[in-house]
């Protein structure tokens, strides 16, 4: 997520042995928003690993997905892609379709277990 520091949240927070990351959109640093639903949900998980790789943690460590697609016609070509970020266990996960405030496709917010 491109210039946090001017949002009223934290990207990431740690409690009760879980890491909490905010919804991740697929904004590149320079503002561009890729095509497609695949090239946006491949850009998110790159953003989340990145603000896991900072607390330490990887995707592997993911507990819990929740995902809002802007268009459920996505759900398809959207999981091909998410399966492609995770290998088994797979995290649980809720996907709703929901309004975006962006004009993105997606917004993705994930759950980590925290190492001990």
């Amino acid at each position: 997520m491109s210039d946090a520091s001017s949002w009223p949240f934290s990207l990431v927070r740690r409690a009760g042995g879980l890491v909490f990351l905010s919804g991740e959109v697929p904004v590149a640093d320079d503002g561009s928003i890729p095509e497609g639903i695949t090239a946006q949900t491949d850009l998110v998980f790159k953003h989340i690993s990145e603000t896991l790789a900072g607390e330490g943690l990887s995707l592997d460590d993911v507990v819990s997905c929740l995902v809002h697609l802007a268009d459920k016609a996505d759900f398809a070509e959207y999981n091909a892609a998410y399966r492609r970020h995770f290998k088994d266990p797979l995290p649980v996960r809720t996907t709703v379709q929901a309004q975006m405030i962006a004009d993105v496709r997606l917004e993705v917010t994930v759950v980590a277990a925290a190492r001990t």
